[in-house]
């Protein structure tokens, strides 16, 4: 696989950027999820997809934890909570090129701080996760408004 253009970008030194083949299966993804089929690419969703699909590691990992520390009785409640959460990641995934997945984003991450309650360690973790959320939400946003007001400019269609 050849390395792919980037239309649009341009390298400090005026050449147009190449990605690599894996650098163009992500964009590819990113950009899929996020609805750039449809014509509506958001950037504040792609990052959202970003965040979650770790998460979604995390989460499954609290999960096992809560079950091999035995924090709560029965033991496998720890396994059904991490999968049930795990779930609700994966319908927010699929959900995430209208505006459900988003909000759904936000109940993941009340979620995860609910469960420092059974396992305090998990504060931490949860926080950083619920700080890298409402950045790629801020920052997202920003950039589409941004992309929104250069197309505006240039006389090209949303």
């Amino acid at each position: 696989m050849s390395p792919r253009k980037v239309r649009g970008a341009s390298a400090e030194d005026g050449e147009e950027l190449q990605l690599s083949p894996s650098e163009t299966l992500a964009h590819n993804s990113a950009m899929r999820v996020s609805g750039a089929r449809s014509g509506r690419q958001s950037t504040q969703r792609a990052l959202a997809s970003i965040v979650l699909g770790f998460e979604l590691i995390i989460v499954f990992l609290m999960g096992m934890t809560v079950f091999g520390l035995s924090l709560l009785e029965p033991r496998e409640l720890g396994i059904y909570i991490g999968i049930g959460l795990c779930l609700v990641i994966v319908v927010a995934l699929a959900c995430m090129r209208g505006g459900l997945g988003i909000k759904l984003g936000w109940a993941v991450h009340a979620l995860m701080l609910a469960v420092a309650f059974i396992m305090p360690m998990s504060l931490f973790v949860s926080l950083v996760f619920l700080a890298l959320w409402i950045f790629c939400m801020v920052r997202g946003a920003q950039i589409d408004r941004d992309r929104a007001a250069w197309l505006a400019s240039q006389g090209a269609p949303e």
